[in-house]
């Protein structure tokens, strides 16, 4: 497999946190979505239409959207688990990764951010205010949901990690990178905690990867 991935990408850090998980081998294959038009070309644009990333050539052909991918993944390769197998808790554990992936991520990824900069010139504290004000509603929600609810352990569901601990660590690096105040937040920072323990969670870091540029 081959992976198009950008190392400051919140969609292709989780990506990359599933394969890994999952143990699954795949090829990097780095974008700068800062400075490359090779993902606005019309031949990118045949492998994923929004012309973003992640993008994951399979020998089924390119899957695009973190979530449809990692969704694949977890049924076309189902141990290690992601989701426990009682229904209810699996709707519990998407319904937290959902506040990362519907609630926070979209509206304060770069496209977004650009076109509040760019077309309504907004200025940094605004952006600032922006950011900080999604991101503390959602991590506030993952917080209230986990802090006392019997499903959680060392990870957000039980002691293995799985797919909201996927979208969690990745939020938190957002959070961090915009420098919005965590310590409201301790049972994610726990959590968070336990995460970085791992290898799969190491490798998939934005600074391991081959594309890192600091700053």
């Amino acid at each position: 497999m081959k992976l198009y991935s950008f190392f400051a990408s919140g969609t292709s850090y989780r990506t990359r946190i599933a394969l890994n998980l999952k143990g699954v081998d795949y090829e990097l294959l780095p974008v700068n979505l800062r400075v490359d038009e090779g993902l606005k070309s019309a031949e990118y644009r045949q492998l994923n239409a929004m012309g973003a990333v992640p993008t994951l050539i399979t020998d089924q052909g390119p899957l695009v959207q973190s979530t449809a991918i990692i969704e694949w993944l977890e049924e076309t390769h189902p141990e290690p688990a992601l989701l426990p197998r009682n229904p209810a808790d699996r709707a519990w554990v998407r319904a937290l990764a959902s506040i990362v992936a519907c609630d926070m991520h979209p509206v304060n990824n770069r496209r977004v951010l650009q076109y509040l900069q760019k077309e309504l010139g907004c200025d940094q504290a605004q952006l600032d205010a922006w950011t900080h004000r999604w991101l503390k509603d959602g991590l506030g929600a993952m917080e209230q949901m986990l802090v006392n609810d019997a499903r959680k352990g060392r990870f957000c569901y039980g002691d293995t990690p799985g797919l909201a601990d996927i979208y969690l660590v990745t939020q938190l690096a957002g959070a961090r990178r915009f420098k919005v105040d965590l310590t409201p937040y301790p049972t994610l920072l726990a959590i968070d905690a336990e995460c970085a323990q791992l290898e799969a969670f190491q490798k998939a870091a934005p600074a391991k990867q081959p594309d890192f540029v600091a700053g």
